[in-house]
């Protein structure tokens, strides 16, 4: 099996080691170093062969921009960032794709196949181990830092405009996220979308009716878009 050299250059301590769990969970990638700078990556990418780079953008200093102009072109680039504006340059540097912070495992791997597709040397992908191991939580940006959510600790989540709030068994956490985005790293098997501003857990739910879905004492409204499929979902379970 063709093993593919990989780093990860983050200022972000916690970025480097969610990413550094994605990585071992696929078998064709070998992390040969986490990098907190880009000069750390410069010194191994000049004493090693290094295939592909997990690369954050905005890094002080050196930025992950002209890190990514500076290195060879056989070296690919995929861009890890919090910055959605950067997306544009990103991808005029030909990078193999641009993922927002916080990275679900489900999009990490998705990038990882594609490069694996553009790289005609591996035929496909190998991830054996993370069929195994499907991961049971996601991490959200809140209050400046990266928090750990286990799916089995939310009951809804509700949109506030270009926020978010998940409602946990225990506390809530505000992030700065999409409904659509954070809809698209939950599992679809145990939430669903009942409104355009919420999300709920199917094992939270207390009881129903044809309006409205309630979820510890709050009835969350059902929409007429969503009406159909909602209260056939809830006929199955």
């Amino acid at each position: 099996m063709t093993k593919i050299n990989c780093i990860i250059v983050d200022d972000e301590i916690i970025a480097r080691e969610i990413l550094a769990s994605f990585v071992a969970k696929i078998t064709n990638l070998q992390l040969i170093k986490s990098c907190k700078n880009a000069m750390e990556a410069i010194e191994i990418l000049s004493s090693k062969q290094i295939d592909l780079i997990f690369l954050d953008i905005n890094m002080p200093e050196i930025s992950g921009l002209s890190l990514a102009k500076s290195i060879n072109t056989k070296t690919k680039i995929i861009f890890t960032t919090a910055y959605r504006e950067y997306a544009i340059d990103g991808f005029d540097l030909q990078a193999v794709d641009y993922l927002l912070k916080p990275i679900a495992f489900e999009r990490f791997l998705q990038s990882v196949n594609k490069f694996f597709d553009i790289n005609s040397k591996i035929s496909s992908l190998v991830v054996a181990d993370a069929k195994k191991e499907k991961s049971d939580f996601i991490f959200v940006r809140s209050e400046r830092k990266m928090v750990k959510i286990s799916f089995k600790e939310i009951k809804y989540i509700e949109s506030l405009a270009d926020y978010i709030k998940i409602c946990l068994i225990d506390k809530t956490v505000v992030t700065r996220e999409t409904i659509s985005n954070i809809e698209a790293k939950l599992p679809s098997n145990q939430f669903f979308r009942i409104h355009r501003s919420y999300i709920v857990s199917k094992d939270k739910i207390d009881s129903y009716t044809n309006e409205f879905i309630e979820i510890d004492k709050n009835a969350l409204p059902i929409s007429r878009t969503y009406k159909d499929k909602v209260l056939e979902k809830l006929t199955i379970f």
